[in-house]
Formats: structure tokens, C-alpha cells, sequence
């Protein structure tokens, strides 16, 4: 997969397109916030480390033979179409060239919880995985407490697979992680005619 001739990506109410330096007040918003770092592996951010992580992301718009990370804005759509409020932080990226796995993740800021926009930007994703990209399987991680991710995760069609009891030591404790994963040919069968 390559990253698309243009962005940004449109959905039915998102744009998405790659982080720019632009973006760093909103991803800083987003990521001071102790509700969204909850089950991260990182905590609140200060402005300094939003700008270095936003300065990492920057580069990461494709998927190919030379790279394996896309990670995109998701925003609502301004006035004129283009991409206005930064609401969210999607990714896709390769675990595996020989298996032709990928991960997805999802991030959005709680302001904009409840309105089904991870759903619609993630479908995208998933669609970009296995459309543009060949992968043939896509696996989605969370931790078991983060109940309304999984419920995404489910709602995209992935199956869970696993529920590894405290195997991660996160922010001075144990947690348990759920593992969710979608083969090619599952996805395409969950797909209707407005998909």
C-alpha cells in the first residue's frame, strides 16, 4: 500500500489526513487529558512531549515498500470541506511483512464520544487495510477495562481473540489486555452496499 494519491480521506462527516506541526495545540489538547491517557501506556503530556511525540507522527503517511505506519487526523470538516477541528488520532500500521498483519488504533477526544466518529473513521482504516494495503489480517489491542473500545473493536466486525490476564505492568500496575482481530475476508463479508 501506498499512501493515497491525495488527502485528505473523506468519510460521511470526517476528513483525514497526516499530522502537520499546525496540529500540535489540539494534539496537545487531546493528550494532557488524564480520561484519554487512562489506558494508554503514557501519561498526560506536557507540551514538550506532545510536540516530540506530533514531531515523530509527522512522517508517518504510508504504508509500502519503504514505510509502515500511517497515522491520520481525523477532523471535522470545516465550512468550505477542508479539514477543521482535530478530533481524534487514528493509525494502521505493519506488524508483519511476511504474514501481511497490521494493527489499527483509535484515539478521540471524549467531547466527541457517542457520535459513532472512531466507527466511521476505523472503517475507513480497515477498508485502506485491506483494499490499498493486501494485508490479510488486521488486529486491534486494548486494555480490558476500556470497555467502550472493545465494543468498537466488535462493532467493526472483529472477533476477539484473547484475554491476556495482567501481562502488561502499566503505569505501577498490572493489566489485562484484550486482543481483537479481523481476517480479509471477514471484513469483506460484513460489507453492505453503502459501505
Amino acid at each position: 500500500m501506498t499512501a493515497p494519491t491525495r488527502f485528505p480521506l473523506r468519510t460521511q462527516r470526517l476528513v483525514l489526513r497526516p499530522f502537520t506541526g499546525e496540529d500540535l495545540a489540539a494534539f496537545h489538547g487531546l493528550y494532557v487529558r488524564d480520561d484519554v491517557n487512562r489506558y494508554l501506556y503514557w501519561r498526560s503530556q506536557t507540551l514538550d512531549e506532545a510536540r516530540a511525540m506530533l514531531g515523530r507522527i509527522t512522517s508517518m503517511t504510508a504504508i509500502g515498500p519503504d514505510a509502515d505506519q500511517l497515522r491520520l487526523a481525523a477532523c471535522l470538516p470545516a465550512a468550505d470541506g477542508s479539514a477543521g477541528q482535530l478530533i481524534g488520532d487514528f493509525s494502521l500500521w505493519r506488524t508483519s511483512r511476511e504474514h501481511q498483519q497490521a494493527e489499527i488504533g483509535f484515539v478521540l477526544h471524549p467531547d466527541h464520544h457517542g457520535h459513532g466518529y472512531a466507527l466511521e473513521g476505523m472503517t475507513e482504516l480497515l477498508r485502506l487495510a485491506f483494499t490499498d494495503g493486501g494485508f490479510h489480517r488486521v488486529v486491534g489491542r486494548c486494555d480490558a477495562r476500556n470497555a467502550p473500545s472493545a465494543r468498537l473493536m466488535e462493532r467493526l466486525g472483529m472477533r476477539r481473540e484473547a484475554h491476556f490476564v495482567e501481562n502488561e505492568f502499566v503505569k505501577d500496575e498490572w493489566s489485562d489486555e484484550l486482543v481483537y482481530a479481523i481476517l480479509e475476508r471477514e471484513w469483506r463479508a460484513t460489507l453492505t452496499p453503502d459501505r
